[in-house]
């Protein structure tokens, strides 16, 4: 296999769709729903952004629009996948990376540069398909954080 942007993101994502599994089955289950602070966010709500926006991404690099209505439409979509628990955030996580991956396998080298307007700002396509392997990777450090604050 090549040495491709292509190859490195789709790698990268993959391995972060595990570590960020990792870090949620590394809490007790009872604090994977638990926040340090009123203004902090659970394990779960992470967990569930991370599987959620793989599909978003694939989407949006597919159809070049952003394929929900609003902010207030995305949260409630969160909020009602973080209800379903764990096996089943991690089942729409498998299938939404596995999806992303195959968006970024087959992307042309001719469309990285190719910018697309977004509501929170333009953004080439090389950095669209970056976006789940930096989101996860964020997560999974914010998990571990939730993690360090337990064996205080």
């Amino acid at each position: 296999m090549s040495n491709t942007l292509q190859t490195f993101l789709a790698a990268a994502t993959r391995k972060a769709a595990g570590n960020v599994v990792t870090a949620v089955l590394n809490l007790p289950e009872d604090r994977r729903t638990w926040k340090p602070a009123e203004t902090s966010r659970t394990a779960l709500d992470q967990f569930a952004e991370c599987a959620m926006n793989n599909g978003f991404t694939a989407d949006i690099v597919e159809k070049r629009v952003v394929p929900f209505h609003s902010q207030e439409d995305y949260l409630k979509q969160k909020t009602d996948l973080v209800a379903t628990g764990f096996d089943a955030i991690k089942s729409l996580l498998d299938t939404n990376t596995e999806r992303m991956i195959a968006v970024i396998l087959a992307f042309p080298d001719s469309g990285l540069t190719d910018e697309l307007d977004l509501p929170w700002g333009k953004s080439t396509l090389a950095e669209i398909l970056a976006y789940p392997y930096w989101n996860m990777a964020y997560h999974e450090g914010q998990i571990n954080y939730i993690a360090s604050l337990l064996s205080l």
